[in-house]
């Protein structure tokens, strides 16, 4: 998506509430990767359509995509997995300030250790928001713990465009964006869903259970 559909776009977002103003300046300031707005815009709203009941999420950072969910839908029950612990804590902190967390429970771990841990519990939703490189991991864990409904976003699926692009030079992006890209044709093809990739902040993939 280009610069002035991108600007466009973002000038057409409701204002936002103080502490999501504060959350996203903080995450600026600390140079903290959190949801870009148009995709954290569409995932909202994702859930105004559907009103999950139970949401399970794989990347905490600070906690702000957590807490865009459930100002999304109060009345849903959120389980978040970070791994590094010192953002743990901070998504704690932040969660704490919001009084939010008797519906968002943060788990301190790997996801690729966490989500067994999970087994008997089901998700209506799952968002997928962590290390790119294991993106088929993730989802592949996070498959039994669906409902029968339910669906998965994953956010990053254009990767500042160099998915998209192989002529873009960055040999560190490009690494990347190769494990991205297998993740997104081995998505697309996937037996058992239905994959709609966006083109919106950074590319979200909405894959739904057939």
């Amino acid at each position: 998506m280009n610069d002035t559909l991108t600007d466009y776009l973002m000038k057409s977002l409701p204002s936002e509430a103080d502490w999501v103003k504060d959350l996203e300046q903080k995450a600026r300031n600390d140079q903290i990767p959190i949801m870009d707005p148009l995709g954290m815009n569409l995932v909202m709203q994702l859930i105004r359509l559907t009103k999950p009941e139970r949401i399970l999420e794989i990347g905490t950072a600070i906690g702000y995509s957590a807490l865009r969910m459930a100002e999304a839908n109060s009345n849903a029950s959120i389980v978040s997995i970070e791994r590094d612990e010192q953002r743990y804590r901070q998504a704690v902190a932040n969660i704490r300030e919001m009084d939010k967390l008797h519906i968002i429970d943060v788990i301190c771990g790997d996801a690729t250790e966490e989500l067994p841990k999970l087994t008997g519990n089901k998700f209506d939703m799952v968002l997928i928001d962590a290390a790119k490189g294991a993106y088929k991991e993730f989802f592949e864990l996070s498959v039994p713990l669906l409902s029968n409904d339910g669906f998965v976003v994953t956010d990053n699926v254009l990767f500042k465009g160099f998915v998209a692009d192989t002529e873009k030079q960055h040999p560190r992006y490009q690494k990347i964006a190769a494990k991205i890209r297998a993740y997104n044709d081995w998505l697309v093809k996937h037996p058992d869903f239905t994959t709609t990739i966006v083109p919106i902040g950074d590319g979200i993939a909405i894959s739904k259970k057939i």
